[in-house]
């Protein structure tokens, strides 16, 4: 089974047959001079900043892909409860976390009670 990422505290269909705790994965990425003076163009026109969309999607998805692979790395096939947070560091760089609880994960049974944590 692919490891499962969910932002519920349950995976439908499934019982949590072992929590092996916080799991997380970080990057920090640069605006470059570059990002910044197109950035700051497109600002004075109003709308979307495209560059800094794009830097926030990688950025989370490097952030989920290294969430996966330290839950991995602990043993866990699935990661309940993921969010993301991120600082400013300085004014050029943002730091991106993705964190979540680490667990192993099975189907339930018909009628078996899902474990939920709360």
């Amino acid at each position: 089974m692919p490891m499962m990422l969910l932002t519920s505290n349950y995976a439908p269909g499934y019982k949590v047959d072992k929590v092996l705790g916080l799991t997380y994965g970080i990057t920090v990425r640069s605006r470059g001079v570059g990002g910044n003076l197109m950035a700051g163009l497109r600002s004075l026109a109003g709308g979307e900043i495209k560059e800094y969309t794009e830097m926030a999607h990688q950025a989370r998805q490097q952030a989920l892909d290294r969430l996966a692979e330290h839950a991995q790395g602990l043993g866990a096939n699935a990661v309940i409860s993921v969010m993301f947070d991120s600082t400013e560091i300085g004014n050029t760089m943002d730091e991106i976390i993705a964190f979540g609880t680490a667990v192993v994960i099975s189907p339930a049974p018909d009628g078996q009670q899902l474990v939920r944590l709360s």
